[in-house]
């Protein structure tokens, strides 16, 4: 579900909206900009090779996504969820990637005045939202019970 509405609104942003040209939603707090990031969070950019290193990070996160869905437990619904949502985010992400050199579709722009977030997309809020809950059931789940020593 996450993957199809990233894709589905980056599309809409792109037939929609004119590059760097913000578009208030809700006032100046919610604005949607259409932007193109070649690097990733934060401004990680490796300049002409960020492209191909970042798809190679990807499909390993993937991966690692994978086998730690394989060994969560079903009863585990907050961590299978959490892994959804990163695994859907870092997907649509990499669709972007593999469709243009342009770099990642943001259009969400939050903030007030000149102090904004950076502007994201549905990809990245689920990652974002996905490992937050993905951090806070891995820490509150319960310790394995193991058998005391000589008893």
């Amino acid at each position: 579900g996450l993957l199809l509405a990233d894709c589905g609104t980056k599309r809409i942003a792109e037939d929609n909206l004119l590059l760097h040209t913000p578009q208030e939603v809700i006032g100046d707090v919610l604005r949607f900009t259409l932007a193109y990031n070649p690097g990733a969070a934060f401004g990680m950019y490796f300049g002409p090779a960020s492209r191909g290193i970042f798809i190679v990070l990807t499909v390993v996160a993937l991966v690692a996504l994978w086998f730690m869905y394989r060994s969560t437990p079903p009863d585990q619904r907050a961590q299978v969820a959490a892994l959804g949502l990163v695994a859907g985010g870092a997907l649509g992400n990499l669709a972007d990637r593999f469709r243009g050199s342009g770099g990642v579709v943001d259009f969400i722009d939050v903030g007030v005045g000149s102090t904004r977030f950076w502007t994201f997309n549905i990809a990245d809020a689920g990652i974002t939202i996905g490992a937050i809950v993905l951090a806070l059931s891995l820490w509150t789940e319960p310790e394995p019970t193991r058998p005391r020593a000589g008893g």
